[in-house]
């Protein structure tokens, strides 16, 4: 059966657009142009996800998420104008599952949107033994990471600080923070900076360690592990 998305965005021309790749591409779109629209979709009906414009007339889409996530798990991608990181920062911390810069290529759309159904089809991440986030996998049990099924070579402890940002994927942690959770796991003697240790994480990982698309930096507060990045 065809996944139903819910795409709550004012841009008709982009609105059509989408409606016409994704229903190519076996989705089922229903379209809303406000947020009182939107909400009241979600209220009558079932929806397997929900694409959410960051910037809506009658709405802002972060207060729209954050209403949206503390009542349902629905996946939520949300697109935006606006490519600021703190933007990015705050709408997956509020509990969106992706983000996504206009102008954007819709198959891009369609992988993102297709990762977060993938998520939400499985198994509850926290209760397996193999995190997954797109071409990324973090096996606790086997204490390997694997990109597109090929292992990537960390120590221990970048492992377990791997490890313990995924598992609070979203949120911001500070570098207080991490040391906290990293209690209890052997520091290299030779290098006891959280920072060294993400750059080493990020070259194993990401396809541009100079452009990190999985771990972010939030200037002055820490670090977050985006949800799903599908490339």
């Amino acid at each position: 059966m065809a996944e139903r998305i819910l795409m709550i965005d004012d841009d008709d021309r982009l609105a059509g657009m989408v409606s016409d790749y994704l229903g190519g591409a076996g989705f089922r779109l229903t379209l809303a142009g406000t947020a009182r629209e939107g909400e009241a979709l979600l209220k009558r009906e079932a929806f397997d996800a929900v694409i959410l414009d960051l910037m809506l007339p009658d709405a802002d889409g972060l207060d729209l998420c954050r209403k949206l996530r503390a009542g349902s798990d629905v996946p939520i991608l949300m697109l935006t104008a606006r490519g600021e990181p703190m933007d990015r920062v705050v709408g997956l911390e509020i509990g969106a599952d992706d983000y996504l810069a206009k102008p954007f290529e819709p198959r891009e759309l369609q992988a993102r949107l297709r990762a977060i159904l993938r998520r939400k089809g499985g198994s509850a991440a926290a209760n397996t033994d193999v995190l997954r986030f797109g071409r990324l996998e973090i096996d606790r049990g086997a204490r390997v990471v694997r990109v597109d099924g090929e292992e990537r070579p960390l120590t221990s402890y970048q492992f377990a600080l791997l490890l313990a940002l995924a598992e609070r994927a979203g949120r911001v942690l500070s570098r207080d923070a991490l040391m906290d959770l990293m209690k209890g796991e052997k520091l290299e003697a030779f290098d006891r900076s959280v920072d060294v240790h993400i750059s080493r994480i990020r070259a194993a990982i990401e396809d541009d360690p100079k452009k990190p698309r999985r771990i972010l930096t939030l200037r002055g507060s820490g670090y977050v592990f985006a949800r799903d990045q599908d490339r």
